[in-house]
């Protein structure tokens, strides 16, 4: 038996039909998506390696932010000792206005 017997010759047009498209269609159909895929992976790329610049940026710029809490108990420190010198002063400035006024 031939093939030309096995298969009517309408099945081997459609095949090469088929084949065609294929070729002609899908095949460059898929080279341009695939480029496009590359490109947009390309510039996440890009667009990471800017962003781990700036976060690198920003970890420096804030890396001083922990002094601040020990600035923040410093400052409580000198307000509750400026409090009591505020105090004795206001009581030895009693005491002189006392003896002022007893002149």
């Amino acid at each position: 038996m031939s093939n030309e017997t096995m298969f009517p010759p309408l099945v081997f047009t459609i095949w090469k039909i088929g084949l065609a498209v294929t070729l002609l269609v899908f095949v460059p159909l898929s080279v341009v998506l695939l480029h496009r895929l590359w490109r947009a992976a390309r510039a996440i790329q890009l667009y990471a390696r800017e962003a781990l610049t700036a976060a690198a940026g920003i970890a420096g710029n804030t890396a001083h932010i922990g002094a601040l809490d020990d600035t923040i108990g410093v400052a409580s420190t000198i307000l509750g000792t400026a409090g009591a010198i505020e105090q004795k002063l206001g009581a030895a400035t009693g005491i002189l206005a006392q003896r002022a006024e007893g002149m």
